[in-house]
């Protein structure tokens, strides 16, 4: 494995935290002697399997809550602790989000033509459609405490104009950022505070930053000349990940600079901003690794096929939770189907 900083290479260690024998352990969990190791969490209450594909995993700041969905028609939010697990929302269009304290997911649906953002609440066990004054709102994220969604809203039939807009629900309010005068994605990424929130504007390949302290909006964080795609802004707002050509970059917000991760595909950070959870180019090795930005060292998250998307690491990289088919993970996984996993690190 390699880490790089500008044109420097510097060799990285490798280690893994694979789980060992896990005879001892129940069916869906597999931990080495260490007790880190992996858990399959899209089961029932009572660990019996899911008949559906479950997809989309998304991780709270402490590791304690997931959210995911299951057979295309339920949202999940479950307390690992506890066990508990709570059927929130039904019909979700794409993965749900999960807000840094775990209280709120949000996630969005086809209301009859248009689509519409749902939040949903683990206290209350159910969902609420948000105040959206467009056709179409899609592609939420959220702020730590839920307060604050940045979602994506899309103007006219057919849609031909798309803004960026933060919402703060509890107040009913709505800031607009940007208009773009197509529909090619855009998804926002907002800080826990919800002072920044990261975007891109989808056809011209740029990626900005919008600091609501200031009531302004950087130029495009990439330079001038070079085409970004958009991963995740962490949750301290200290980061802002990007990819671009086969390259990761990760853009220090404070100091204005970005560190080049090479030959990567950059799939989330963790809300510290100093773990980052990315696929390998090289398809022929493990297919999720997590990065330590600070010692440049490398741990296998999966071995086996598996994917992941953004606020899918745990703060300071201690649980990462993942999306496969693979049935050799954990014991007792014989459904057939997608199923989503957390994998912990001692």
């Amino acid at each position: 494995m390699r880490c790089a900083l500008g044109a420097a290479v510097v060799a990285c260690a490798v280690t893994t935290a694979l789980p060992g024998a896990a005879s001892a352990e129940p069916a869906g969990v597999a931990r080495d002697d260490r007790g880190a190791g992996v858990e399959r969490v899209s089961v029932a209450a009572d660990g019996s399997q899911f008949v559906g594909d479950s997809t989309g995993g998304a991780i709270t700041t402490d590791g304690r809550r997931i959210v995911f969905s299951s057979g295309g028609e339920r949202v999940y939010l479950r307390d690992e602790p506890s066990g508990q697990l709570k059927n929130v929302g039904s019909h979700p269009i794409a993965s749900p989000v999960i807000s840094g304290d775990g209280e709120y997911a949000a996630y969005w649906v086809l209301l009859f033509r248009d689509t519409k953002v749902k939040l949903a609440q683990w206290t209350a066990g159910s969902s609420i459609g948000l105040n959206c004054d467009a056709l179409n709102c899609s592609q939420p994220s959220l702020s730590g405490d839920g307060r604050y969604v940045a979602n994506v809203a899309t103007i006219g039939r057919p849609s031909s104009t798309q803004r960026i807009d933060v919402w703060d629900w509890q107040a009913d309010t709505k800031q607009e950022l940007a208009w773009f005068g197509h529909t090619a994605p855009s998804r926002p990424s907002i800080s826990g505070d919800g002072r920044f929130v990261a975007y891109q504007d989808g056809k011209a390949k740029d990626v900005f930053l919008w600091d609501r302290d200031h009531g302004s909006t950087s130029d495009p964080i990439e330079g001038p000349s070079k085409e970004a795609t958009i991963v995740q802004i962490s949750e301290d707002g200290s980061k802002v990940v990007y990819l671009s050509g086969s390259d990761t970059y990760v853009h220090d917000v404070s100091a204005g600079t970005a560190r080049r991760v090479p030959d990567v595909k950059g799939l989330a950070i963790d809300p510290t901003g100093n773990h980052l959870l990315y696929a390998p180019n090289d398809t022929t090795g493990p297919s999720l690794m997590l990065r330590d930005l600070r010692t440049g060292t490398d741990q296998v998250v999966s071995d086996r096929p598996a994917s992941a998307g953004v606020d899918a690491v745990s703060a300071n990289g201690q649980a990462v939770v993942f999306q496969s088919t693979a049935d050799d993970i954990v014991p007792g996984d014989t459904n057939g189907k997608s199923d989503v996993f957390v994998r912990r690190f001692s």
